[in-house]
């Protein structure tokens, strides 16, 4: 690669001093809790690009990414500049001062850390099996597994030859930052039970065999807090924090009754744990909206990314000006909609009332591969068209 920016790339030619600068006073705006406008951005991961042969050409697959650290360096890189000059967002574009790069074990990590085989399938994200579905107290024999062991280990030491390159090398001419420590949150204890046991049991014996449920769910949350506690020492993160956040998308599964009695008292462990009460998060796919306000009274979650459309006015009214929503348009539309369709139902959403409070507008949750661009430029365009909240100060 000859030079930063290449003809081909999307964004050749585009301001991007102005536009950082704008997104900064956007994004600074938004944190105190005083946005004068939304905020748009797109969720992606690796899997959007893996799977995007524009930022792909080569056809890297995950197999090769996630067993050989050189491999994740690299590709991290190069997947990082494609989209810092193709896709347009409220996001810092353009060449950085620095290039991050992070250990990414994907949503895998918790379910392989307890045992669980890795699977690597075609043009599919890894994943793993349910390996104590036989038998899930099996997962107990031998005591909570190692917080520095198993893919910990691999963690650790694919961190360390990450953090041994960037204090020796550049790309395209700039510094390198090792951005973060993975495995310092949780896809959330019911989610990890439903990867280790599978759902129908847990979902089965939540209702008709509690004592079993809340002895294996006791087990996952004390194992969590040991692992995400040896993360957080080993990086000098500090305990608690603030804006501390979790997922649990399997929480969609269940009732609000259910949630309360059979979920809450483990979220309210980790968060009591990690966080210091200012600005916690929660990330939820699915339609978990009717938990929503529960999670808000009882654990003072103040932030909700949503990962499916939902009422996001419904939702406002329920929840107040002073909560933080985010959300937008279902992936699966972005993918197959056209720009028109797009750019009207983003309109739809800004215009319904839910920008009475922060709102950041963003697909309904991660990127799908092959995504038009045109269609993630257009929800960008209405959200600067539609997203005024206040004049900005």
């Amino acid at each position: 690669m000859s030079s930063v920016v290449e003809s081909s790339d999307r964004l050749a030619g585009m301001d991007f001093a102005a536009h950082n600068a704008e997104v900064a006073r956007a994004w600074e705006a938004l944190n105190a809790w005083r946005p004068y406008r939304v905020v748009t951005i797109c969720g992606t991961n690796t899997r959007y690009f893996m799977f995007n042969a524009g930022a792909n050409p080569d056809g890297m697959t995950f197999e090769a990414y996630s067993n050989d650290p050189a491999v994740m360096f690299e590709t991290q890189l190069r997947f990082a500049r494609w989209s810092r000059f193709n896709l347009l967002q409220d996001q810092e574009l353009g060449t950085p001062k620095e290039w991050s790069v992070w250990v990414d074990f994907q949503n895998y990590y918790e379910a392989a850390w307890f045992g669980c085989p890795v699977e690597f399938m075609d043009d599919q994200v890894p994943d793993t099996t349910a390996a104590f579905a036989d038998c899930p107290e099996r997962v107990m024999e031998n005591g909570i597994p190692d917080p520095n062991g198993g893919l910990m280990a691999k963690l650790a030491e694919y961190s360390d030859y990450f953090i041994e390159r960037c204090k020796t090398e550049a790309f395209l001419d700039k510094p390198l930052k090792f951005a973060h420590w993975g495995a310092l949150g949780t896809d959330g204890p019911l989610t990890v039970a439903c990867n280790l046991f599978g759902a129908g049991f847990v979902c089965e014996t939540m209702l008709g065999e509690p004592e079993r449920y809340h002895k294996l769910m006791d087990f996952i949350t004390t194992a969590t807090i040991a692992r995400i506690t040896a993360g957080k020492k080993r990086v000098g993160a500090p305990i608690p924090c603030d804006g501390f956040g979790i997922a649990d998308d399997s929480v969609a599964l269940i009732s609000t009754e259910a949630y309360i009695d059979h979920v809450l008292p483990y979220h309210r462990r980790i968060y009591d744990a990690f966080g210091n009460g200012k600005g916690h998060g929660m990330h939820l796919c699915g339609d978990a909206t009717r938990h929503f306000k529960t999670i808000r009274d009882e654990l003072g979650v103040v932030i909700f990314d949503t990962g499916f459309p939902v009422d996001f006015a419904g939702l406002r009214r329920e929840l107040g000006d002073g909560i933080r929503i985010q959300g937008g348009p279902h992936v699966d539309f972005l993918l197959r909609g056209t720009p028109r369709e797009v750019y009207e139902r983003c309109r739809e959403i800004l215009e319904g009332g839910v920008k009475t409070g922060p709102f950041m507008l963003r697909e309904g949750n991660n990127l799908a591969p092959h995504t038009p661009l045109e269609n993630t430029e257009a929800m960008f365009r209405a959200g600067r068209d539609f997203g005024r909240q206040r004049e900005a100060e």
